[in-house]
């Protein structure tokens, strides 16, 4: 007979996790409650440079490449035809 597999904690996996409230459907920030997370975002529209890390990383890639990969595909491939033909 096989046993009932339980995570490492003894708890059921499906369960969902507990909200820091106590109160299902109710949780509280203190980043929310102090206007951090509004001033960040008025920051960022203002600037125009995003303040989560993923975001500066794919607009810094898109700068690069002109928001498409394209160009420097093509590039590429231009020099390694040239470098076929001259070598």
């Amino acid at each position: 007979m096989a046993a009932k597999r339980r995570s490492s904690r003894g708890r059921s996996s499906s369960r969902r996790k507990g909200t820091n409230t106590g109160i299902p459907g109710l949780s509280f920030s203190a980043k929310r409650a102090f206007g951090i997370t509004k001033a960040k975002r008025s920051i960022s529209r203002a600037t125009g440079i995003p303040t989560t890390k993923s975001g500066r990383r794919q607009k810094l890639g898109r700068m690069m490449t002109g928001g498409c990969l394209m160009p420097i595909v093509y590039m590429l491939a231009i020099i390694a035809l040239l470098v076929i033909l001259v070598g």
